[in-house]
């Protein structure tokens, strides 16, 4: 059969527009008709209930933070071990491989492997307390020892998702032309001028991936924190999936999960606004 041409391209995005569409459109329609009816007319009933509980505010102020925390140092680090893995160094390939097994471990085994190592009697402190250097286990877990679970929880996620931004900026760095370096060098450019003037702008794009893929991640975050914290940490996500399984009361849960949706939506479009390269830019 002879498709005519003009349809195409309306052919060809058919699949994904229907994959949107039942995948995440009709879970979006579901969950604003959850939030903002009660007994099949249009109310903010839900919505205040929502607002009105502090936990809320505590679930929206911590998922914030954790990702202002975790989501810069994992791209200052992933930046750091790019530079590093883009030079030519025996053993390379091994570390490379080291740097990546923890993008395949889940979140929740990754929760698990750092309770174990970081609870009074794992890994961590019988280290400190063999060679010396603590007296007593220090204590990562409880509500009385929520700045720490809070640090337990950056130093899993760390561990755990940077590879992910490492492996974005590493393939952005290898895309560059050595040729850009090498003129560079024959003007006399050191090493930091050669990375503040050519390697960092054309790695803008690949930066700006990293981010907007890391930050929807961040915003989403709830199996490290389940197990590290539990509910001591609320987050947007741990506190819909409460409201969810054990309140029932799917309109609140839908309030929290469109919550992360607007979130993640407005960084988003954040990221594409302000960071975008100079060199992609229309000029007009």
């Amino acid at each position: 059969m002879k498709v005519k041409a003009s349809y195409l391209p309306y052919l060809l995005i058919l699949p994904a527009f229907a994959y949107l569409m039942f995948f995440v459109g009709y879970p979006l329609i579901q969950a604003l008709y959850l939030a903002f009816t009660e007994n099949g007319a249009f109310s903010l009933a839900t919505v205040n209930r929502t607002i009105s509980d502090p936990r809320f505010w505590d679930a929206l102020k911590y998922t914030i933070g954790l990702a202002a925390v975790i989501v810069p140092t994992q791209v200052g680090l992933a930046l750091v071990l790019a530079l590093v893995m883009n030079r030519a160094f025996k053993g390379k390939d091994l570390a490379l491989y080291a740097l990546i097994i923890p993008l395949t471990i889940s979140d929740v085994a990754a929760g698990l492997i750092w309770y174990a190592m970081l609870s009074p009697s794992g890994f961590l402190n019988k280290l400190f307390l063999n060679i010396g250097l603590i007296d007593n286990p220090v204590y990562f877990f409880g509500y009385q020892f929520r700045h720490m679970e809070f640090l337990a929880i950056v130093l899993a996620e760390l561990w755990r998702a940077t590879a992910i931004v490492f492996v974005i900026i590493l393939a952005g760095l290898q895309m560059i032309s050595p040729e850009y370096l090498e003129a560079a060098e024959v003007f006399g450019a050191d090493y930091w001028t050669k990375l503040r003037k050519i390697v960092i702008p054309l790695l803008k794009p690949s930066i700006q991936s990293a981010l907007i893929i890391r930050t929807l991640f961040a915003m989403q975050v709830f199996g490290i924190v389940w197990i590290l914290a539990g509910r001591d940490i609320p987050i947007l996500a741990g506190e819909g999936f409460y409201q969810l399984t054990e309140i029932k009361d799917y309109g609140v849960a839908s309030i929290y999960a469109l919550t992360i949706a607007a979130l993640s939506i407005v960084l988003g479009a954040m990221y594409i606004k302000f960071m975008k390269a100079e060199y992609l830019e229309v000029k007009e």
